[in-house]
């Protein structure tokens, strides 16, 4: 890859691009890798070549690694177990038509 002035930039100092590609027989996209590349455009293009080589995605998103915001692992116990008491929130206490398919 190189910079605007036509040099050479070492793939440690391209920004890092999370991937998430979306299969053909889902419904969702899913992490699958990372990849450096220099800008949004090269990134898609990576990916692509990188994660859909069988042609198993319909849609590929690239999102920067810096951009992410993820919750502490420490603090796991307070974020999540909240929701453990409130048991009315799982779906396994509703009946859920075979008409309905995906949900």
């Amino acid at each position: 890859m190189s910079d605007d002035s036509g040099t050479l930039m070492p793939q440690d100092m391209m920004p890092l691009w999370e991937v998430f590609i979306r299969p053909r027989t889902g419904l969702a996209h899913s992490h699958v890798g990372s990849v450096h590349a220099s800008d949004e455009v090269m990134a898609v293009q990576a990916a692509r070549d990188v994660y859909t080589r069988r042609g198993e995605g319909v849609s590929i998103w690239v999102v920067p690694s810096a951009s992410i915001t993820a919750s502490d692992p420490d603090q796991r116990d307070e974020n999540f177990e909240p929701t453990a008491s409130k048991i009315y929130r799982h779906p396994s206490f509703y009946d859920i038509p075979d008409d309905v398919g995906h949900m």
